[in-house]
């Protein structure tokens, strides 16, 4: 079992059994917090890795769609159960490979059990639907099938939260999988599959290839996936999108954010401060729901700022290991460079470095990929720090003199994932949930923090429209059937014959 000390040596997961790349190449995992330590070694795909993968979830995607919805429920809920009941191992697991601190390590696995959970008693009442037909002695209505196999290319800060978002639904619903995991985190990812062959999925029906973004791109291609979920970059997404849309498979993009915390002079301003902490800086930033922007209006901008940075201040850098610290690592020295990277264009732009903006290499944090909680203030809504989004431990304070001013700053990027208004007017609060441009707003909250049983996603360049979690989901893993029982036992016309008696 993954989780203990020394390095794991494993091979791909191909029909339920262990395979190495077929080029024979592989690539380590490492510890951000203590780059010295390898957490395992792992095949590098190629196409022909990825062939074999569809090859056996092709051989066993007849059984499973005619596996009943329940049975497939009663393996998933096992997946979950087990999880729960292995929730430190996975905890600490997930803290040395992809570095964010044990406690929200705990949560992140804790997102992958309540969507288990959920999925699980959609194997119940997986509806459809029943509608009235236009003729006598007709009986009308919808099921639910699987799309066949499917591609899920999972990104590295939520290494089991965002697995189950994609996997969990998509067995659910009748699917075999070929799961391309990130590289910084594939310990994680053999550990999830790993829990759901131990809950009894059957071999094949989830098929995981490790690798760079060779094997990711030979799963996006290949004929044999007739649809691909992805979490990433926006940059990467677009390339997907054209790709799926000349094979006309369809596509599921879940891609970047810019979202922002709006704060007004009425806000209570000790919880504003509190979530913007907690909303910039938890998972050292690396969130695609970070509270990357703080736009704040003047009359509490001074008393926000100076708050802000001496809560920062105090912030415990470190491996994440250890209870005492508050930001972990960032995932790799590429992510760190380009950290560092937006903190000179921030400076060249002329916004105010107030605290932070330092590779942190002191001690026990020069073995690991460490940037210090960085806060800006005097940002301008088309700045880049305030426009592009960093993947980091940074923040930017936008001033505002209204409401007005505050809700079009907030809509001022290309992103629409997540934003958040601090305010105590109930009017001013449901004239932000109605203008805000974005899939998911919060009141009086960070703009992290959701929960599965609502749809996840955004607007804009955020992705193309698809919603993860909530109640629809299997609406994007599964497809419509419309089905017309004719029992009159004559000929009936459908829009011809209406009027017949």
């Amino acid at each position: 079992m993954i989780g203990q000390r020394q390095p794991v040596q494993t091979g791909n997961l191909i029909g339920g059994e262990r395979h190495e790349a077929a080029s024979g190449r592989t690539f380590e995992s490492r510890n951000p917090a203590h780059r010295s330590e390898v957490i395992g070694e792992f095949p590098q795909s190629s196409a022909a890795d990825v062939d074999a993968a569809v090859a056996a979830a092709q051989r066993a995607l007849a059984g499973w769609r005619a596996t009943p919805w329940p049975r497939r429920g009663e393996i998933v809920l096992a997946a979950a159960q087990i999880m729960e009941r292995s929730k430190e191992e996975l905890a600490a697991l997930m803290t040395r490979e992809m570095g964010k601190v044990l406690t929200e390590a705990r949560g992140d696995v804790q997102e992958a059990i309540d969507m288990g959970k959920f999925i699980a008693g959609e194997g119940r009442r997986a509806f459809g639907e029943t509608v009235p037909s236009e003729l006598r002695n007709k009986w009308a209505m919808t099921m639910r099938q699987p799309l066949g196999v499917v591609g899920c290319i999972t990104p590295w800060n939520f290494p089991i939260a965002i697995p189950s978002w994609k996997i969990f639904p998509a067995v659910m619903a009748g699917n075999t999988v070929v799961f391309k995991p990130a590289e910084d985190t594939p310990a994680c990812a053999l550990r999830f599959v790993e829990i759901l062959e131990e809950a009894g999925l059957p071999s094949g029906v989830v098929n995981v290839v490790f690798g760079d973004h060779e094997a990711g791109d030979a799963v996006v291609r290949h004929r044999g996936t007739v649809a691909i979920f992805f979490t990433g970059g926006a940059e990467t997404g677009r390339l997907i999108a054209a790709t799926c849309g000349q094979m006309l498979k369809k596509v599921s993009l879940e891609l970047g954010g810019k979202n922002g915390i709006v704060v007004l002079d009425d806000a209570d301003l000790e919880l504003a401060v509190e979530g913007a902490l907690w909303g910039a800086f938890g998972t050292a930033g690396q969130r695609c729901t970070a509270s990357s922007r703080l736009i704040v209006s003047a009359g509490v901008l001074a008393q926000f700022t100076e708050d802000l940075v001496a809560r920062t201040s105090a912030l415990r850098i470190g491996d994440g290991l250890d209870d005492a610290v508050d930001v972990g690592p960032v995932i790799n020295e590429m992510q760190l460079a380009r950290i560092h990277g937006y903190t000179e264009i921030g400076a060249q732009e002329g916004a105010d470095l107030l605290i932070g903006g330092e590779v942190a290499r002191a001690g026990d944090l020069a073995d690991g990929f460490f940037y210090t909680p960085t806060v800006f203030g005097g940002v301008a809504p088309t700045m880049r720090i305030a426009q592009e989004e960093i993947f980091g431990p940074t923040t930017a304070i936008i001033p505002v003199g209204s409401v007005d001013e505050a809700i079009a700053a907030a809509n001022s990027t290309q992103f629409g994932l997540s934003l958040s208004i601090y305010t105590n007017d109930l009017r001013v609060a449901f004239r932000a949930i109605n203008d805000l441009e974005s899939g998911i707003v919060y009141v009086n909250a960070p703009t992290i923090g959701a929960e599965i049983q609502l749809p996840f996603g955004g607007t804009k360049n955020t992705g193309n429209g698809h919603r993860e979690a909530g109640g629809r989901v299997l609406d994007e893993f599964s497809e419509p059937k419309s089905i017309y029982i004719d029992y009159s036992g004559r000929l009936q016309r459908a829009q011809i014959d209406t009027d017949a008696t």
